[in-house]
């Protein structure tokens, strides 16, 4: 594979052509009011493990609708004082898997959350949480579920139980409140980024080789799922492209990023054709905070950086959990 976006150069002031809907606010701060009308319910019961090191909590809570989230919240044994906590979301297709999958964040020190992903977890990493709303005609995948209306779109649901997902994780004795960071990979860095544009007071946000930001031009720079399968469905619904280029306006990382009030470290890979790199810069580039960095992969596809990416985030992330 080679590069196939826009040189380094160009990326570094990339901005995207996404129009912001002008009741983008209002829209999103409607839905959050609507979900904080239900109880969020979190529950927190232990589970048996051979982590000598670890203790596990399986997580319920309420997200969109009062629907129940599964997750995982993993403490370094013994802890007794409440911890910085790290929130993690999922990359598309992917569910929480099992306990033993997510050991990096609690032997750094620190509580952390795992959120479970609504309908997905079939791909890798098994989830065990059902979406139980439907939708009309779309792609096989998540990308067009509802995606005539932004009120019935699937991210709207996904994303509102990310933000509970944060509250959740605030309320359990052994963790900070405020001291709270949310990182993810793909989709997982989106929906990051998207937490990081609706919750005012986090310390941190590590968007991953970021996915569903600058809808206009991924949709139509690459062939790669997930991605195509918006173009699939418009080949099928021929006219339509005008109506779901509106719904995809309230998704866009983008525009989340604009609103973004906590410190950021991008990473991003200029051979990943599923996240192409332009629409990486295009959140990035649009980013509110100004303590923000991003780190580039020159050779890599949608891997992105890896445990290298791990690493970088393991000397980033400290500092600002812990200030």
């Amino acid at each position: 594979m080679s590069l196939s976006d826009l040189p380094l150069d160009e990326l570094r002031g990339y901005r995207s052509l996404s129009v912001e809907p002008a009741d983008f606010d209002q829209f999103w701060a409607k839905t959050l009011t609507e979900a904080r009308g239900h109880d969020l319910a979190a529950r927190f019961e232990p589970v048996a493990t051979a982590l000598s090191t670890l203790e596990v909590l399986d997580v319920t809570f309420a997200g969109f609708g009062g629907h129940p989230v599964k997750g995982w919240l993993v403490l370094p044994a013994g802890a007794r004082e409440p911890l910085p906590v790290v929130v993690e979301y999922i990359g598309y297709g992917g569910g929480r898997g099992l306990p033993h999958s997510h050991l990096l964040w609690a032997s750094a020190g620190f509580a952390h959350f795992v959120m479970d992903t609504r309908g997905q977890g079939a791909g890798w990493n098994g989830g065990d949480t059902p979406d139980p709303v439907g939708s009309a005609s779309s792609f096989p995948g998540f990308m067009t579920r509802g995606v005539e209306d932004p009120e019935t779109y699937y991210y709207r649901r996904l994303f509102t139980d990310a933000v509970r997902a944060v509250e959740a994780a605030r309320a359990h004795p052994l963790v900070d409140a405020s001291r709270t960071a949310v990182l993810g990979a793909s989709q997982g860095g989106g929906i990051t980024l998207a937490v990081a544009g609706l919750v005012p007071d986090l310390v941190a946000a590590a968007p991953d080789v970021p996915f569903l930001c600058d809808f206009p031009r991924a949709t139509t720079i690459t062939d790669r799922h997930p991605y195509r399968e918006i173009g699939n469905y418009l080949k099928t619904f021929r006219g339509r492209t005008e109506t779901v280029t509106r719904t995809l306006g309230y998704f866009d990382g983008v525009h989340f990023a604009a609103r973004a009030l906590a410190p950021a470290l991008f990473s991003v890979a200029l051979e990943d054709q599923t996240c192409p790199p332009s629409t990486v810069f295009a959140a990035f580039n649009a980013y509110a905070h100004e303590d923000k960095a991003i780190e580039v992969y020159d050779f890599n596809d949608h891997e992105g950086g890896g445990a290298y990416q791990q690493a970088a985030q393991l000397a980033w992330l400290p500092a600002r959990l812990t200030a």
